[in-house]
């Protein structure tokens, strides 16, 4: 193993390793303290050159915009209340004027509903009359045209019948007919004057 000597005190390989971290660690504490009081000596630099005279004038001035944004806020505020106030009674307003509506249309609506169930009612018991005398028409009309059917029958017959009676009347008159013909044709036949 490797060891080193230094004013007496030896050092051996495992020791080795662990002075050389320790090293390590107390050089960048030592780099780091550096870079702290480098930059707080910046800091102080900075801080003394710091006007506080214009930061006060600065933040008057923002106060004073800030006081007056509050202002202009708390009148947006108070306009937007209005406002708000104003609307709720408008909507209050036309809520009930619909209410008004709906009721008015309600009864409407109830009013015309009663009216087409009188009509239809109406319309239903003229419906009934107008079938009772329908089936009442078209009765007597069936029995009217039996009626005229039958006596047209009747008077057919009664016309065959007088036909009948009028044909064997005639064929009855036409022999007769004949036979008086014949006589007198007979009788100018034989009759002795006729033979010049």
């Amino acid at each position: 193993m490797a060891e080193i000597e230094y004013e007496g005190i030896k050092v051996g390989g495992s020791k080795l390793l662990l002075l050389i971290p320790l090293l390590g660690t107390l050089g960048g504490g030592l780099w780091g303290g550096f870079e702290f009081y480098k930059d707080y000596m910046d800091m102080k630099e900075i801080i003394a050159n710091i006007d506080t005279q214009a930061i006060a004038a600065r933040n008057d001035v923002i106060e004073t915009k800030l006081g007056e944004a509050i202002d202009y806020t708390r009148d947006i505020k108070n306009d937007l209340r209005t406002d708000v106030m104003a609307m709720e009674d408008l909507v209050d307003r036309i809520e009930l004027k619909t209410e008004e509506a709906v009721t008015r249309v309600e009864v409407r609506m109830d009013t015309a509903e009663d009216r087409i169930k009188n009509a239809n009612a109406a319309i239903e018991e003229t419906l009934e009359g107008v079938r009772n005398e329908m089936n009442t028409l078209q009765k007597d009309v069936t029995a009217s045209i039996r009626e005229i059917e039958a006596s047209g029958r009747a008077n057919e017959k009664d016309v065959r019948d007088t036909m009948r009676a009028t044909e064997t009347r005639l064929d009855e008159k036409m022999r007769l007919l004949e036979r008086d013909l014949k006589e007198i044709l007979q009788e100018a036949l034989d009759n002795p004057l006729a033979n010049n």
